[in-house]
């Protein structure tokens, strides 16, 4: 039911973001059109036990390095806006890395589940290389916002396995480490200009700090009740740039003030919270870890959207989960919570 409101909410929200864009019916036949595929596979998904999904964790894993190696080779999008990380059918258009998170998750899962110790240096650098191929193909693009999620989902999950805390401070270590590294020789022009300016908007408002700052304008005039649907100045005049998509929780301040962001993010929160109960009641450690990985991938989208929209993260083009103009991303988050429902239906029984 949290789920089906967020997706309706977000579609209200949509609705008034692409008001003044031509063809804006467009995107909402689009949103509701993934909207009604994302829902049936949510209950496909569901109705099938999780486990099964589990036996066919190694052929899931090979789909998901042929989808990255596909978008390499047939991917679009222009670089110096952005990653080349869709496959586009005409005007149908998916991006592989949405549907390959799900597949992350389900054989990460299984593979956690079958390790009795990830504190023993051959299981742990396993782990880590079950990672990397997916993660280093998904750099290739590149595209550092889905990376970055990919990582979050990771952590997340071995930190619920119970990783030595000896670890996470070498982790923060290397990481440090290899940050003037990453920008000499992995990050494009684009991505060390969005990082650079996420340390100073201001230092360039017309140019790549342009989405940010009037991002927070549209955000910081709504104050507390906002100004209306359909009525936000910055949004329907255009300033805010990749409103429906990226900037959707700029329309959100804007439009419905401090009380529809508290929502919002209560909505979504709930959410996660719930995969996390569920999580608690799994009956084995896969379903526990499927439920898990799904809550730490909604709040990596979370923190980075909400983030950047305020100016505490680097703008990486990471949607708000059930509210961006999103299609791939809609499924993907639906088939998500499909997984963890199946976990739920097969909850172990508390006897009382």
């Amino acid at each position: 039911m949290i789920t089906v409101v967020c997706c309706a909410f977000g579609l209200v929200i949509i609705s008034s973001a692409v008001k003044s864009l031509d063809n804006s019916q467009k995107y909402i036949i689009v949103q509701s059109g993934a909207f009604a595929i994302g829902f049936c596979a949510m209950l496909a998904v569901s109705a099938i036990d999780y486990s099964k999904y589990g036996q066919y964790a190694k052929y899931i894993y090979i789909v998901c390095l042929l989808l990255l190696g596909a978008t390499l080779i047939f991917g679009t999008g222009k670089e110096e806006s952005g990653a080349k990380s869709w496959i586009r059918f005409g005007s149908i258009g998916i991006q592989p890395s949405e549907i390959v998170k799900i597949g992350f998750i389900i054989t990460f899962a299984k593979h956690l589940s079958m390790v009795k110790n990830v504190n023993t240096k051959r299981n742990l650098f396993a782990l880590i290389l079950h990672l990397v191929p997916l993660v280093g193909l998904i750099m290739l693009q590149p595209d550092l916002g889905t990376t970055m999620v990919f990582l979050c989902i990771f952590a997340g999950m071995i930190f619920v396995a119970g990783i030595s805390y000896k670890y996470i401070f070498s982790a923060l270590i290397l990481i440090g480490a290899a940050v003037p590294i990453v920008w000499k020789f992995f990050l494009k022009n684009y991505q060390k200009s969005r990082i650079i300016v996420f340390f100073n908007p201001e230092s360039d408002p017309l140019g790549d700090g342009y989405h940010v700052v009037q991002s927070k304008i549209a955000i910081g005039s709504g104050r507390i009740f906002g100004k209306g649907l359909f009525k936000g100045t910055q949004t329907q005049l255009g300033f805010v740039p990749a409103k429906h998509t990226d900037f959707i929780f700029a329309v959100i301040g804007e439009e419905l003030g401090l009380i529809g962001c508290i929502a919002v993010i209560a909505l979504l929160f709930t959410l996660v919270v719930r995969c996390i109960y569920v999580s608690n009641s799994s009956k084995d450690k896969f379903g526990r870890y499927i439920c898990v990985g799904v809550a730490f991938m909604f709040m990596a989208h979370i923190f980075e959207n909400i983030g950047m929209c305020i100016g505490l993260m680097p703008v990486t083009g990471i949607p708000l989960p059930f509210f961006s103009y999103a299609g791939s991303s809609l499924v993907t988050n639906l088939i998500a919570i499909g997984l963890v429902l199946s976990v739920q239906k097969r909850c172990r029984v508390i006897s009382l």
